[in-house]
């Protein structure tokens, strides 16, 4: 038990470090490092960094081992593509199993999330943007479900480190949470997908526009 228990914290502790870019796309994770770093034997060690590479944050190749992934801006396009569909099912399994404490929990997210756009809390609004999405994934109650759009939102923390690049204004994005908050509570799952693809649709169009715009210029040095 006592070695589950630090292998899972061992994961949580890589994968923070690497959602919070302290180890960035490109750093090798040897097992031997990652153990003197985190203070644990090996075997959890590389119980963590295997944990890490199945969701995807970190790549395993011959003769190098693993290394923190390097997420571009057409991996993106991939993984919000994806988005769209699995975030339309969490809107509506989410709207089926709608409470009143659960609409109370929502609202307040995005009182505060106008809170944070109106003074320009950036770091804040990301946050907040993540928040809601993660509580309506927890609506779902859909193990497999929840697991997978955590694995997508995780790549999108890495790839934000390597691209620079957030698709959707924050003001638009916080009206959009409005717009998938009523419908989520019009007790209409039909309505209730459509909001949360609208929303994963504006952002990937946002995405393709902003790739595409850098394709065929000369990058800065």
């Amino acid at each position: 038990m006592r070695g589950e228990a630090l292998a899972e914290q061992a994961y949580v502790a890589l994968r923070d470090a690497i959602l919070g870019h302290e180890l960035p796309p490109g750093t090798r994770l040897s097992v031997p490092d990652i153990a003197q770093r985190l203070g644990i034997s090996r075997s959890p060690a590389r119980e963590a960094i295997a944990r890490i590479a199945y969701e995807g944050l970190a790549q395993v190749g011959p003769h190098r081992g693993a290394v923190v992934s390097d997420i571009r801006a057409e991996d993106l396009l991939e993984i919000y593509s994806l988005r769209e569909v699995l975030e339309g099912l969490a809107c509506r399994l989410a709207s089926q199993r709608l409470e009143e404490p659960d609409v109370a929990r929502l609202r307040s997210i995005l009182d505060e999330h106008r809170h944070a756009v109106d003074t320009g809390d950036v770091a804040r609004h990301y946050e907040l943007d993540q928040a809601f999405h993660a509580a309506i994934r927890e609506l779902t109650r859909n193990n497999r479900l929840i697991e997978s759009l955590d694995r997508l939102q995780g790549q999108i923390r890495v790839a934000m480190y390597t691209t620079r690049r957030s698709p959707g204004g924050t003001p638009q994005a916080l009206s959009e949470h409005w717009v998938i908050f009523e419908a989520l509570t019009s007790a209409d799952p039909d309505r209730a997908e459509r909001a949360g693809r609208a929303h994963i649709s504006r952002l990937l169009r946002d995405l393709e526009h902003s790739v595409h715009g850098v394709h065929g210029k000369e990058k800065p040095p």
